[in-house]
Order: structure tokens, then sequence, then C-alpha cells
């Protein structure tokens, strides 16, 4: 009896600095930004408490256009991640000369400093002197300059494909190795009975793909959902807001108005979306997984 409560002691000796991190790093920044969201904090000295009136203040009309925009930013971006990593895997894989070569082309996107990657989208997306509009003009598809980033509309779509080209090379190099694992077995037997190509992506590779398809969507949906960066710098969230989303709203609100209380409500709510993505995340993989359903 002795022994085990020693080991007991010891092993939350061996835990006790990771417990320690966590407390630090992620539990008191929650609880102290859930505790801010309920208060008018501000540059002023004096901080109130003013219970839910936060929270009133965020589920109006705007507000709504700001969450409806993002989840439509956050589903189109990361449904094209995935479709266009899971084609350049498959091409990645396939028996070529010089295969190692395409493989190595298809990291620049996200070796390339992202600041430097959106700055280079931003220059492309110009009206005068940008690379796309000059395509444009020079085939014929338009009469004039197109600045892209100066219409609600298309600037909304040119911060999804600038995202999605940073994006793109991480899915694609992860969807890779999954089609590695599958045994090679499967193919040859598919093969040997007359399958086409089509058929043992459908019938074979995709279906093996879907637990790292399921993990993937669930990782690149918190990062698009959380992505500030792109937004911010290719259109800080304008034309009229039409580039704003919720993390956008929220940089805007807590450090640009120095309204700290109506920023931490907002955070909380992005916390609570995102929470609950990972609830849906771990009960799918619960349902694919027998072992740990029963």
């Amino acid at each position: 009896m002795g022994v085990q409560r020693s080991t007991v002691i010891f092993a939350w000796i061996l835990l006790l600095p990771a417990v320690l991190y966590v407390l630090a790093i992620v539990a008191y920044p929650l609880v102290d930004t859930f505790i801010l969201s309920f208060t008018d904090a501000s540059l002023r000295k004096t901080t109130n408490w003013v219970g839910w009136v936060n929270y009133d203040k965020i589920f109006n009309e705007r507000f709504a256009e700001v969450i409806i925009r993002t989840f439509v930013w956050t589903f189109f971006s990361v449904a094209l991640k995935m479709v266009i990593g899971t084609f350049g895997a498959c091409m990645l894989n396939a028996a070529v000369p010089g295969r190692s070569l395409f493989r190595l082309l298809t990291m620049p996107p996200w070796i390339v400093p992202m600041a430097i990657g959106i700055f280079m989208w931003g220059w492309m997306y110009n009206g005068q002197f940008g690379m796309i509009s000059g395509l444009l003009q020079r085939f014929g598809l338009v009469d004039g300059p197109v600045a892209f980033l100066a219409y609600g509309s298309t600037a909304f779509w040119a911060t999804i494909v600038t995202d999605v080209w940073i994006g793109v090379p991480l899915v694609t190099i992860y969807f890779l190795a999954a089609i590695q694992s599958i045994p090679k077995d499967l193919y040859e037997a598919a093969w040997t009975d007359g399958a086409g190509r089509w058929y043992r992506f459908r019938c074979i590779t995709l279906p093996l793909m879907v637990p790292a398809i399921i993990t993937m969507s669930m990782l690149s949906l918190i990062a698009t959902f959380n992505s500030f960066d792109i937004i911010w710098i290719l259109t800080q969230g304008g034309p009229s807001g039409e580039t704003t989303t919720m993390i956008i709203d929220t940089y805007q609100t807590a450090i640009g108005s120095k309204k700290y209380g109506e920023g931490a409500a907002r955070a909380v709510l992005i916390c609570i979306f995102l929470s609950l993505f990972c609830f849906a995340y771990f009960r799918v993989t619960r349902r694919l997984n027998p072992e740990k359903r029963a």
C-alpha cells in the first residue's frame, strides 16, 4: 500500500511542471478573459462590473453578419485546401520522373515567411501594376485595371485564395503521408481484378484517407477560423468591413477601440465556437474508431 502511494505521489511530482504550465499559459488567461468580458474595462482607470451587457452588444445585426462571414470564409478556405490537397497528394504519389523535385516545389508557400507571402499577393492584386490584373487585360478578359482589394466581393475571395495558397502545401504533404501508409497489396489486388484508377481512388484511397482528412480538416478549420495575418495585411477588414471576420472584429474592438471588456466577450464567443468544433471532431473520431467506442 505504501509503495503504491509513493508511486502515485512520484507520478504527480513528474506531472507538476506540465500542470503548472497549463494553468499559467492556458487556464489563467481563459479565466481572466472570461471575467474581463463582464466588465467595461477600457483605458479608463475605473473598471465596473456590467454583467451581460457586453454580450448583449455583440448580438446585433452587424455582428451577426460578421459571424456568418467568418463561417463562409472558413468553409470555402478549408474545403478548397482539402480538395486541392487530396488531388495534389495523389499526383505527388504517382510514379513519374522527377517526383522528388515536384514534392520539393510544393513547399515554398509554406516555407516563405507568411508576411512576405501575403505582401506578394497584395502586389499581385494591385489594380495598377499587379500581375493578375495585367494578365487579365493582356488576354482581353477585362477592359481596364481591376483593383481586387478595393471591392468587397473580390477582396473577400482574394483573401480566401491567399489563405488556400499558404495552407495547401501542409495539407498536401500530410495527405501524401496518409496515402503512402496504405498497404500496396490492396492496389495490386484491385489492379489484378481490372479496377481502373478512379475505382481504386474511390474504393481504396479515399476511404482509407478519411481519418487523415478529418484530422487535417479540424486542424485547418481552427487555424483558418483564427486567421488574422492574411486579412489584416491585405485589407485590414475592409473595404467597408466586407472582409471583417470574428478575429479581426475582436482585434479592432479590443486593441483598436481600446474596449477591452467588449473585446473579451468576443474572444469568449470565439473560444466557444472552437470548443464546439473540437467536441464535434472528437465525436466523429470516436465513431470511426470501434475500439474507443466500446
